[in-house]
């Protein structure tokens, strides 16, 4: 009989947050746990109740039951956690000892104080991006982490995301031939949702923190520290050159936010290989397609999204299941180098990244 892992049991996670992106991940924990990843939320924290308790299905008025637990219904994420403790303050969710794994998926300038204090109480933590906006922030975080040995992972989810892993793969194992060309691209119109908070780039970093941050970090995942960076534009969009001295010779990634209401959210990247071109475009069908030999070949892609991926993953991590590929000393990093970034595009000059 095949031994059991001492961890192999349903772990029980809290969210924070349940605007869109909490949402989200509640929604991915519970397609988790129907794929394997053994999981169950046990409670829930957003400080406006009223909101929460109406989007779970509660009429105007109606007292939650003795627990607190929410009222579901419909094809919400949340239907069917009835069993949920709900709680309005994060302090509360964080002295519940029967949460083990805890969702930050508040607001960019909360996510350094909540972290740590989610820490102190013995949580492990999946964080949302970007960790913060400052470098020094995410450094006194990732101390905190390997101090209190517990699981602190920034949600990266493009590392996961049907079709960018793939290129991953392709990059590591050379399947292609080196690396020539890698262009990302990731666009759309400003976020009509919480817009007090992403049009105050003091708070949110505005699109090169917010959005150009999946594929910045894409690009260190798949090719390392760039020795330099080279960005134009604004904080609302951004293209940057990465320039490495032993690496690909042309690496660019734009990121905006600022297109005319109504234009369509586009992801994609096209990486020329020795051998082959590969180009993805989001919402094409196939989204993936690789180019060689005169023929266009489509790449049959895992069902779900990169979302899914971040939390199965941060599941099998804190299970002993998985070794960590997106950890929280990575991301000082990756903020390091938007900071650099961000320096380039007011100056207009290219910025060195220190060793």
């Amino acid at each position: 009989m095949k031994k059991k892992h001492p961890l192999q049991h349903e772990l029980r996670v809290g969210v924070v947050g349940l605007g869109f992106m909490g949402r989200t991940h509640v929604a991915a924990y519970r397609a988790a746990a129907a794929a394997g990843h053994p999981n169950r939320i046990v409670a829930l924290c957003d400080r406006d109740l009223a909101r929460l308790r109406q989007q779970a299905g509660q009429k105007p008025g109606q007292k939650p039951s003795p627990r607190g637990n929410l009222e579901a219904a419909g094809s919400d994420p949340l239907a069917g956690l009835e069993a949920a403790r709900v709680h309005e303050e994060p302090a509360a969710l964080f002295a519940d000892e029967e949460v083990e794994l805890v969702s930050v998926c508040t607001p960019t300038h909360t996510h350094v104080p909540l972290a740590l204090a989610a820490l102190a109480a013995g949580k492990h933590v999946l964080l949302e991006k970007p960790v913060a906006l400052r470098s020094t922030d995410v450094a006194r975080l990732a101390a905190a982490a390997k101090k209190a040995r517990r699981l602190c992972m920034p949600a990266m989810c493009m590392r996961f995301w049907p079709g960018w892993s793939w290129l991953q793969e392709a990059v590591r194992a050379r399947t292609y031939g080196k690396v020539k060309s890698a262009v990302f691209r990731r666009l759309g119109a400003p976020p009509s949702w919480s817009k007090g908070f992403y049009t105050d780039s003091a708070k949110s970093g505005g699109a090169l923190f917010d959005l150009h941050v999946h594929d910045a970090d894409f690009v260190r995942f798949c090719f390392g520290a760039p020795a330099s960076v080279q960005s134009t534009g604004s904080l609302d969009h951004v293209t940057t050159l990465y320039r490495y001295a032993r690496g690909p010779e042309h690496v660019v990634a734009e990121g905006g936010w600022n297109h005319s209401s109504g234009f369509p959210f586009f992801m994609g990247y096209t990486v020329v290989f020795e051998h082959a071109t590969a180009e993805f475009a989001l919402g094409r069908e196939p989204a993936l397609q690789l180019y060689r030999e005169g023929r266009a070949e489509g790449i049959a892609l895992a069902p779900g999204t990169g979302y899914d991926g971040e939390v199965r993953h941060a599941l099998d991590v804190v299970a002993g299941r998985a070794k960590a590929r997106a950890t929280i000393a990575e991301a000082v990093d990756l903020v390091r180098m938007l900071e650099a970034e961000a320096k380039s595009q007011r100056s207009g000059k290219p910025v060195r990244l220190a060793r």
